[in-house]
């Protein structure tokens, strides 16, 4: 095995990220405390360089380098394209709410940026050793993101629920792939879906990989049975750092289901399809049910990030290039409605006090504080609950489309039944913004112009897309 230097060009936005990473790390060691906004200039120029990287080396013909292991093809680049840009929406956000508590310190950028990198070689892996690897790098920056708040016992009791089940989880997915490896002979997705061509599910060691592989996936996703964590994490975790977590981790999970179910395991999509409609519908259902309980709105988030999930599973089992397009739309889409939402919940945060409860919208008002802040919110909660003319109600109509397409007639029934449920927590939200009178000692909000802009952006983007889906849909219909 001889070293290219030419297996290195398709990776320099990896190359960035991870010297952007290192760069942090040890500046922040020389660097006095009224000088850590640093971090936050370095991490920004680091995730836009990484762009602008990924726009030059991308587009033109599959590459496939690093013997086999990665791969450089469409669907690697929009979806590149899109984790960057929510994470730079995501670290624009929470800085004023780290500076607010005397927390902007550079352990939480080097954390950050080693999960996008675990993201990015997620969406790039073309084997599933490389997607483990890269899904461990992800797992474990986020493992102690959610921990980051030393002086928060709930924080500590969140990360370690998700440390002890995204370990359940990873291990599941890792015993799949043992299996698979056994019965192929192959750890590569193309010499995968070759012996499983030929194999069918006559090899019984075939048949148990691949429900431990759905099984991973769904801890990975959120997804009921295995969404056990998400509530918890979501509530106990510090705001920026579920920031991070609710966003651009859906579309490496995207990656991950697409690169195992489809590159790799596509000849038993009738097998593994069964598995999908029962977490779909599993996910919809509860999702939406529980989450109009919630008083907490973190909580309510979390179980609204469960449904979507379920929608996201509708493309995946449609099985179709027009599904898995749907279905990687609607993961875009809502790692952006996502960073929006949480967003706003940091920038109505203050020192000694977080927006958790539906309650602290109503009392302090949003609408009478920062009229365009509570538009933006507004916008957000049109478009999870998929209202016209928002991105939400089209990314919704597109699975629901590619699914009546398989006769699934039902299963789309379904998923509209229950978006009509969710809407109502939703349209709560939008009540307590507009419709409750703030107290009248409600303090400034914890903003910046920069976060202004960020929030302005996310926010019409979503309507934007919404009037004019074509530009991001074609994009994602050329991925496959």
């Amino acid at each position: 095995m001889t070293f290219d230097a030419a297996n290195l060009l398709p990776i320099l936005p990896e190359i960035a990220i991870l010297v952007t990473a290192s760069v942090v790390l040890i500046l922040d060691l020389y660097l006095k405390d009224q000088d850590k906004g640093l971090n936050h200039s370095l991490t920004l120029l680091g995730l836009v360089v990484a762009i602008a990287l990924t726009g030059l080396v991308g587009g033109g013909e599959a590459q496939v380098f690093f013997d086999g292991n990665l791969i450089r093809d469409a669907m690697t680049d929009l979806l590149r394209g899109a984790i960057l840009i929510v994470s730079i929406l995501t670290f624009v956000y929470a800085r004023p709410w780290l500076q607010d508590r005397g927390m902007l310190v550079g352990e939480f950028y080097v954390l950050g940026l080693l999960a996008v990198l675990g993201m990015l070689i997620m969406v790039s892996a073309n084997g599933f050793l490389t997607l483990y690897l890269g899904l461990e790098l992800q797992a474990l920056a986020l493992y102690a993101l959610v921990a980051f708040d030393r002086d928060s016992s709930k924080g500590a009791e969140a990360a370690m629920k998700y440390f002890v089940l995204g370990a359940l989880g990873s291990g599941l997915l890792l015993y799949g792939v043992s299996m698979i490896y056994g019965a192929t002979g192959s750890i590569e997705f193309a010499p995968v879906a070759a012996a499983v061509a030929e194999q069918g599910m006559s090899n019984k060691v075939l048949v148990f990989g691949i429900a431990f592989l759905v099984i991973g996936i769904g801890f990975k996703f959120g997804a009921v049975p295995f969404h056990m964590w998400v509530p918890d994490v979501y509530e106990g975790g510090p705001t920026p750092a579920v920031l991070i977590l609710s966003s651009a981790p859906k579309i490496a999970a995207f990656a991950l289901a697409v690169r195992m179910l489809v590159d790799g395991l596509h000849t038993l999509h009738p097998d593994w399809q069964g598995m999908l409609v029962i977490l779909a519908v599993l996910s919809m259902g509860l999702g939406n049910l529980v989450a109009i309980a919630q008083s907490n709105i973190k909580r309510m988030l979390a179980y609204s990030t469960i449904s979507h999930v379920g929608f996201i599973f509708l493309g995946l089992l449609a099985g179709s290039a027009q599904g898995y397009a749907a279905a990687m739309f609607y993961t875009i889409v809502y790692a952006v409605m996502s960073a929006g939402a949480f967003g706003i919940l940091l920038i109505l945060s203050r020192q000694g006090f977080d927006a958790e409860r539906l309650e602290d919208l109503k009392v302090k008002g949003l609408n009478d504080r920062d009229a365009w802040y509570a538009a933006m919110m507004a916008l957000i909660m049109f478009s999870m609950a998929g209202v016209p003319p928002t991105v939400g109600f089209m990314a919704k109509l597109l699975v629901l489309e590619a699914v009546v397409r398989i006769d699934m007639v039902w299963l789309a029934l379904v998923a509209v039944f229950f978006s009509i449920i969710g809407a109502f927590y939703y349209l709560r939200v939008i009540k307590f913004i507009y419709f409750d009178k703030p107290a009248e000692d409600a303090p400034a909000l914890v903003t910046s112009s920069g976060v202004r802009f960020a929030m302005s952006l996310n926010g019409l983007a979503l309507l934007a897309l919404g009037l004019f889906p074509a530009a991001l849909l074609s994009v994602c219909q050329a991925a496959f």
